[in-house]
């Protein structure tokens, strides 16, 4: 009756809009759905969007809109502050990695090579004339290499701390998670975290280790957490800046 009754709901009503908060113009996105029960904020890099009941008033949306303008202003201008430029795949390119940047340089071609640092600079044996695709290609593989091996290397070393093994560490390329831990103790990171500063690849393999000890977020998990991560909370805060909550 209950799962029927669910079924008959209308879809989401997506609306673009338009709207003056702390003197700024703000546009958003507004998704009216019949299974919300009060009005919700959420800012990414999408930018904001509000979430809210089907029949909810205009009064109430402008309401809450202006009650949580400073923050909508200060939360957008935050993730403004965070955005990477676009990488221009190319000579003379800057790449994140580990929360530095380095210089892209294109070398003679090589068979079965793959790009190496060298100091400051990557060097991406793809031919002087390689395209961007092929560059974007052989940097990507560079990535997820490099990747796994940072993230081998944290848990090495936090694995121990934590009195933890992981069964089998994995690549992800989630949109909406840094990382995942199953009951069977396989733990995903996602690859993109390799271009994060150092101490967020550290949260976010302690976060998912001490699931090993603790499958939720419990305070009792958040205290496993503390014990190898002492500046957790600091950690996470800046990670979602970057756009997936952890």
């Amino acid at each position: 009756m209950f799962r029927a009754l669910r079924r008959k709901l209308p879809p989401p009503v997506v609306e673009q809009r338009n709207i003056h908060l702390s003197g700024k113009e703000i546009s958003y996105t507004l998704k009216r759905s019949g299974r919300r029960r009060s009005i919700g904020l959420r800012i990414d890099e999408r930018g904001l969007t509000v979430n809210m009941p089907l029949r909810a008033s205009e009064k109430w949306l402008h309401s809450v809109l202006q009650d949580k303008a400073d923050w909508v202003v200060k939360q957008l201008e935050g993730w403004q502050s965070k955005k990477v430029p676009p990488i221009f795949w190319a000579e003379g390119a800057r790449i994140p990695f580990r929360g530095e940047e380095f210089l892209l340089t294109l070398t003679p071609r090589l068979r079965g090579a793959i790009p190496q640092l060298h100091g400051e600079v990557l060097h991406v044996p793809v031919g002087l004339e390689a395209d961007a695709a092929h560059i974007e290609k052989a940097v990507m593989l560079w990535y997820r290499q490099e990747a796994l091996r940072v993230f081998q290397e944290c848990v090495e070393h936090f694995a121990p701390l934590l009195q933890v093994m992981p069964r089998e560490i994995k690549l992800s390329a989630a949109r909406t998670q840094w990382g995942s831990c199953t009951a069977r103790g396989v733990v995903r990171l996602n690859w993109q975290l390799v271009k994060m500063p150092l101490h967020l690849i550290d949260y976010v393999v302690v976060h998912e280790l001490a699931h090993l000890v603790e499958m939720n977020h419990s305070p009792a998990f958040w205290r496993v957490v503390e014990s190898a991560c002492p500046d957790y909370m600091q950690c996470r805060a800046e990670l979602r800046s970057y756009g997936v909550a952890e």
